[in-house]
């Protein structure tokens, strides 16, 4: 009997989201033949301390593209601003037919106990559209679901108000090494931005190889 491919949609925030959060999970499932798509809901242009507009929106892009091929995963960058994303109905609208375009079989996105807007507004999005995505009245013109997908969450180690309890754990130390050039490919994220947010971007190596010794460090730590 043939096995079904599974159709896996990852919604995140940011362009680098879903890479560090499902990143692992992704590279297994299409190993196995099935398909899985990257959605970032902003396009990430306030994400640096000296890049910024459109010039920053398109190094992301670019960023998550080189990730994404490394696994061969699909992927779309929405063109909404970082810091700015609203769960409107406008915009809720774009994520119903985001979903009823792809037909996954299981989203995962962020919970809505986050210290970020855009991570907060993508779980509420995610939340309102996953009734609405079998209504065939809404949005009429982008044909509805007859099933509703299973939705889970990201990883975060969020504790208040509740922290994050995972029902299904999946082992991804084999495809670890994958994920950290996955990663690694936001560079102006990983290497810039993340660390001097941190007060630590005088840590980062300058040297190549120990770049990636110190990020696979801190997945590893995850």
């Amino acid at each position: 009997m043939e096995k079904k491919q599974l159709r896996l949609l990852m919604i995140g925030a940011h362009p680098d989201d879903c890479e560090i959060q499902t990143g692992g999970i992704a590279v297994k499932f299409r190993a196995l033949g099935h398909a899985v798509k990257f959605v970032s809901l902003t396009n990430g242009d306030t994400g640096h301390y000296e890049l910024s507009g459109a010039k920053l929106a398109r190094i992301r892009r670019q960023e998550m593209a080189d990730a994404c091929a490394i696994a061969g995963i699909e992927y779309e960058v929405f063109d909404i601003h970082s810091n700015q994303l609203e769960a409107d109905i406008p915009t809720r609208e774009r994520v119903i037919r985001l979903i009823r375009e792809y037909k996954p079989d299981m989203i995962f996105t962020h919970r809505l106990n986050d210290y970020h807007p855009d991570h907060r507004r993508t779980a509420m999005l995610v939340q309102d559209s996953s009734y609405a995505i079998r209504v065939p009245n809404v949005c009429p013109f982008t044909p509805c679901l007859r099933y509703s997908p299973v939705i889970l969450y990201m990883y975060d180690d969020f504790k208040k108000p509740y922290p994050f309890e995972p029902s299904v754990i999946v082992d991804i130390d084999d495809v670890m090494d994958t994920k950290i050039k996955m990663v690694a490919c936001h560079r102006s994220q990983v290497f810039e931005w993340l660390p001097w947010m941190d007060g630590r971007l005088d840590e980062v190596p300058e040297n190549e190889e120990d770049r990636m010794k110190m990020l696979a460090e801190k997945q590893e730590a995850r």
